[in-house]
C-alpha cells in the first residue's frame, strides 16, 4: 500500500510537462493508485514557467504538495528546478536536464541566466542527491528532440523509487502515440531509464 509519493514537474512551455503529467496519472491509475495532480501554466505558450503535480497513494486528499512535501522534482529545465526546489523533503530527490532554455529577456539584457555550475552548487546545498542529465541530446540520440520530456520521464523510472511499474508506464506511452513515433518514445525511455540508473549506482 502506499500512503503518500508526491512529484513536481517543472520546466517551460513547449517542453512537454503537461504530458509527461498525463502519462504518470494514466499509468498510476492503470497500477490501480489513487491520484491526484494540479498544473500552473502561467505563459506557456511564450516559454514560460509551467509546473505539473503529481500526487498518489492512499492518503492523498487535495491535489497540492505542501512545501517540504514533495519526494521527487523533475527539472525539465536547470533553472526552473532551482525555482521549485523548496517544495522537496530533506531526502527528497532532483532529477535535472542541464540542456537550458535561455529566456528572450536575457537576450534583450532585461534579465540574465544563472551559471549552470551555480544551480547545480545550489541545489546540492539544499537536497540529498541531485541526478543530472543532457536531455535534449539523449532525445536526439534516440531520434527526436521532442523526445526529451520522455528521457526525462525515464530517468524518473530509472532510480527506482516510483510504485508505478516501468511495464505500466511503457504501454501508457505505446498507447499515448501514434505507431510511427511510438518506438522513438520508447528508446527515449529506456536512454533516460539507463542514464539515470548509471547515476545512481
Amino acid at each position: 500500500m502506499v500512503k503518500e509519493f508526491n512529484i513536481l514537474l517543472a520546466g517551460v512551455g513547449g517542453q512537454g510537462v503537461i504530458l509527461m503529467s498525463e502519462l504518470l496519472g494514466k499509468a498510476a491509475i492503470a497500477d490501480g493508485l489513487k491520484v491526484r495532480g494540479s498544473e500552473i501554466l502561467g505563459m506557456a505558450v511564450r516559454g514560460g514557467s509551467v509546473t505539473s503535480i503529481i500526487r498518489m497513494g492512499d492518503d492523498v486528499y487535495g491535489p497540492l504538495i505542501p512545501q517540504g512535501k514533495c519526494h521527487i522534482l523533475i527539472g525539465l529545465e536547470p533553472s526552473e528546478g532551482l525555482r521549485y526546489v523548496s517544495y522537496l523533503s530533506k531526502s527528497g530527490l532532483v532529477i535535472l536536464n542541464t540542456a537550458p532554455i535561455v529566456p528572450f529577456t536575457v537576450s534583450l539584457g532585461q534579465s540574465a541566466y544563472p551559471d549552470l555550475d551555480r544551480i547545480l552548487e545550489r541545489l546540492n546545498t539544499i537536497v540529498s542527491e541531485v541526478v543530472t542529465l543532457d536531455a535534449a541530446q539523449i532525445a536526439q540520440d534516440a531520434g527526436s528532440l521532442l523526445a526529451a520530456n520522455v528521457v526525462m520521464l525515464g530517468a524518473l523510472f530509472g532510480i527506482e523509487l516510483l510504485p508505478i511499474k516501468t511495464a505500466t508506464i511503457k504501454e501508457t506511452i505505446r498507447a499515448r502515440f501514434p505507431a510511427k513515433v511510438a518506438p522513438v518514445n520508447i528508446r527515449a525511455f529506456d536512454l533516460g531509464y539507463q542514464a539515470s540508473r548509471q547515476a545512481v549506482e
